[in-house]
């Protein structure tokens, strides 16, 4: 569709700004659009729907505020800067930002004339909602002028991101390969990574590691959450200063993997880092210690995971005890049981009880699924206090160009909109963030007691603390600032360097502690790589 044809079916459609009804037909109408191009449809569908609903992720404010900076930036018109951002965009989901520019463009660009920030915007463009009693929230300082007159009625949105089945597939997004190990023959059922050779692969590859006939190999599970899944969204998609057509070249491939990295991140990253930092994981360094473990992979990890919620995520786990190798099993919800956005947020935390209680039931069932042979990993969640003392005077990337949007000032905006990923830790208030941090250790320290009095038929169990102050510590040996183990646009989540520092302080606890888990090194490695080289790659 050509930049003319989606002005002329946006002013059909829909020539003022749209109700909610309206929006839900437009949404509708882009997909059914995007249907003649099947690949395209769903990052494309997850891209709609993340725009049409962004104020819950406060997308409204931060689009905005990249609009007025591209503006200064360039010093052109707020025209010209809406659609030098849509030109970024990579050109088959050109069209939709050209849709949204035409509704909503002519009044964001009046607003912005006249001075008024991201804030008033979103809020006038009926974006974002103010409950009765509640504050008005705001990113930045009010504007001078007067701006209540220009605020009308206010609506609700709804999150849309939701957990889709793993399954092995040779897609790498969409819950496709970054996530699992590739399949190589996806019309063969008894073919998959992982499974123990089909009578010494006389036929074939049964297990696709790209090689004939495996031996003491182990895959790597992960069971996680968004910091496991390794969730980041690129600063320079709104950091004007870098911003370039090339900054978004990602951003399909992005949403289809709902702004998480698996390819990169700590317990199954297998390709190199396109996204700062270096790729160090423990399926690469157990693939290097084994080249029979090649592709043996999952990364069951959900955005927002937790223990409760991984009762159900945990039941994606592909493992036949009958016919499959070993696995490790890393169990790692390091912040979720704790963090939340609710007002009472010490309210909404999972006592040790119901911890205790969530654990035991995923092992039980981790112990009816898994081979004979197999290991489980707990690890303790993380003292998030140190994304306070690291960031909150910092500023955001929104903010570098005028110097006005520090954390301090992002995590009061996410929190006032009830959409702060934890408003225990990212407060001003010292109490709440000492107070979350003791919750956090008690849930630890049911992790460590069911590691050492729990068993299980057919896995082993251990403990490790949330190794956050040895990577601190190594990473200012190499010369690092802590605020760079921080994911800077969220300032949440762990960065691609904490996540490579982390595998390498795993590693070696488990080396030195407990090296039945990572297995024996193959001495036929040199022959397998110099016969299968990189034995059909990821």
């Amino acid at each position: 569709m050509t930049k003319q044809a989606v002005v002329t079916v946006a002013i059909s459609w829909a020539p003022q700004f749209p109700t909610v009804k309206e929006q839900s037909h437009i949404s509708r109408s882009i997909i059914q659009c995007c249907k003649s191009q099947a690949v395209l449809c769903a990052p494309l569908e997850s891209y709609s729907l993340f725009l049409f609903y962004f104020c819950l992720f406060e997308g409204c404010v931060l689009v905005v505020s990249v609009i007025e900076q591209l503006a200064q930036w360039h010093n052109s018109t707020v025209k010209a800067a809406v659609e030098r951002l849509c030109d970024y965009i990579p050109e088959k989901l050109q069209g939709f930002c050209y849709l949204l520019a035409e509704l909503y463009g002519p009044h964001i660009a009046e607003l912005i004339d006249k001075e008024m920030n991201a804030d008033v915007v979103c809020h006038s463009l009926r974006l974002c909602k103010q409950d009765p009693g509640q504050p008005l929230c705001h990113l930045y300082s009010p504007p001078k002028v007067s701006w209540f007159p220009l605020f009308l009625k206010l609506l609700i949105v709804k999150s849309f991101m939701g957990f889709s089945k793993i399954d092995f597939g040779r897609f790498a997004t969409l819950r496709g390969y970054h996530w699992r190990g590739r399949d190589c023959d996806d019309k063969n059922t008894t073919v998959y990574p992982g499974r123990r050779p089909d009578n010494w692969d006389a036929k074939g590859d049964s297990n696709c590691n790209g090689i004939w006939v495996s031996a003491g190999s182990k895959g790597v599970v992960l069971l996680g959450d968004s910091a496991g899944a390794h969730f980041h969204i690129p600063p320079e998609w709104m950091t004007v200063t870098q911003m370039s057509a090339k900054s978004f070249a990602n951003l399909p491939m992005a949403f289809s993997d709902e702004l998480d990295w698996p390819q990169f991140s700590e317990f199954t990253g297998f390709l190199n880092s396109t996204i700062g930092g270096w790729t160090d994981s423990l399926y690469l360094r157990l693939r290097k210690r084994n080249r029979c473990n090649h592709r043996d992979l999952q990364n069951i990890s959900q955005n927002g995971g937790s223990s409760g919620n991984l009762l159900s995520l945990i039941k994606s786990l592909a493992r036949n005890q009958l016919l499959d190798s070993p696995a490790i099993v890393i169990y790692a919800t390091i912040g979720n049981d704790v963090c939340n956005g609710e007002r009472d947020t010490l309210s909404h935390m999972t006592t040790p009880k119901e911890m205790l209680s969530n654990v035991v039931q995923a092992l039980r069932y981790l112990d009816s699924r898994l081979p004979n042979g197999s290991h489980v990993i707990l690890t303790g969640l993380v003292d998030g206090r140190f994304l306070w003392d690291n960031l909150h005077d910092r500023y955001h990337p929104l903010g570098q160009l005028n110097k006005d949007v520090t954390y301090s000032q992002l995590y009061s905006f996410l929190d006032c909109l009830q959409v702060s990923p934890c408003s225990g830790w990212l407060s001003p208030n010292e109490t709440l963030r000492n107070l979350t941090s003791e919750r956090a250790l008690q849930l630890s320290n049911v992790l460590k007691e069911i590691a050492r009095s729990e068993k299980f038929v057919n896995f082993d169990i251990f403990y490790m603390d949330f190794p956050l102050r040895q990577t601190a510590e190594e990473w200012h040996k190499m010369g690092g600032e802590p605020w760079q183990l921080i994911e800077p646009v969220d300032g949440f989540h762990p960065s691609q360097i904490a996540a490579a520092l982390g595998t390498g302080i795993t590693w070696q606890k488990a080396l030195h502690e407990w090296p039945q888990v990572l297995g024996k090194e193959n001495p036929f490695n040199d022959q397998i790589e110099a016969i299968f080289k990189d034995q059909g790659g990821h």
